[in-house]
């Protein structure tokens, strides 16, 4: 599913290649780009160990690949995609509580949520949810702050696609108004 994603900025050492199915890290990038050395001139630079994109391994912000939390994320960010085009994700805020993953943050003219992953439940933050009409009763979780607003998904459940994207959207046109930024 990551290959959907349309567009991430850089922040940090990881960028989303749009065209490519794996993460790559940025100083890889780099490496790749320079201009080979002659042959038969030795180089001056020790090789680079192998990176997490070149053993295969996605760093992202969720568990490894074929836990139900990783997975739920991964639906969550293409029903993100499909609702707004224009999002952009980054991988923001590692810290050691979080295993350095850091926190998946989806944004359009400001935050849209965050998507979390803990032992028991996926949650995703709006960051201005306290605003958005809900009809569909999706925020489920106990924070029920002046600013924010957030959907906690557990194991084997589902959440409606299209109230979900309706959510989305509306954050989008609540970033938009410029309100309280």
């Amino acid at each position: 599913m990551r290959a959907g994603l349309a567009r991430v900025r850089n922040h940090g050492s990881q960028a989303w290649n749009a065209g490519a199915t794996v993460w790559e890290e940025h100083a890889a990038v780099k490496l790749m780009k320079a201009p080979p050395v002659p042959a038969g001139v030795p180089s001056k630079t020790k090789p680079k160990a192998a990176t997490s994109a070149s053993k295969g391994k996605p760093p992202s912000p969720t568990p490894p690949n074929g836990d139900w939390r990783a997975d739920t994320l991964d639906i969550m960010r293409v029903l993100i995609q499909e609702a707004d085009p224009d999002a952009i994700e980054e991988v923001k805020w590692r810290k050691p509580s979080n295993a350095m993953q850091g926190v998946a943050v989806w944004s359009h003219d400001g935050i849209l949520c965050t998507g979390e992953t803990y032992k028991d439940k996926v949650k995703l933050t709006f960051a201005r949810g306290a605003f958005l009409e809900d009809p569909a009763g999706l925020f489920n979780a106990d924070d029920r702050g002046g600013t924010r607003r957030a959907i906690d998904i557990r194991e084997g459940e589902t959440v409606d696609a299209a109230a979900f994207k309706a959510l989305v959207k509306a954050a989008v046109a609540e970033n938009a108004t410029g309100r309280n930024r």
